[in-house]
């Protein structure tokens, strides 16, 4: 599943489109924690947070996940936005809980 299918069917909002078209999602990880983030989360992974600024879009790319999901309804500032286009990161929104959005994307991924 790509995360561009699966943010069109969960009707996630695209706020950087970056790899969606061809990056696979294998996994979901949820943590705020940035420094968690970067031992722990997998390549490939959802990464579901509602840390939305430009150490996220960093963490992103050193942890290789295919998108960061901000959950809760949270925004990302501009410069972190523009940052992300240029290193190629997708960053999605949703309105829903972190576990909710969770459990979401591993249905939807079969997961």
């Amino acid at each position: 599943m790509t995360v561009l299918e699966m943010a069109k069917e969960l009707h996630l909002e695209i706020i950087s489109k970056g790899e969606a078209e061809v990056r696979e999602i294998h996994g979901v990880y949820c943590c705020d924690l940035l420094s968690i983030v970067m031992g722990r989360a997998k390549a490939d992974d959802a990464w579901i947070t509602v840390m939305g600024n430009i150490n996220a879009v960093a963490v992103a790319v050193l942890a290789d996940v295919s998108c960061i999901v901000l959950s809760e309804g949270m925004g990302i500032d501009e410069e972190s936005i523009a940052k992300a286009q240029e290193q190629d990161v997708c960053i999605l929104k949703s309105g829903l809980p972190t576990f909710e959005l969770s459990r979401k994307i591993a249905e939807f991924c079969a997961l």
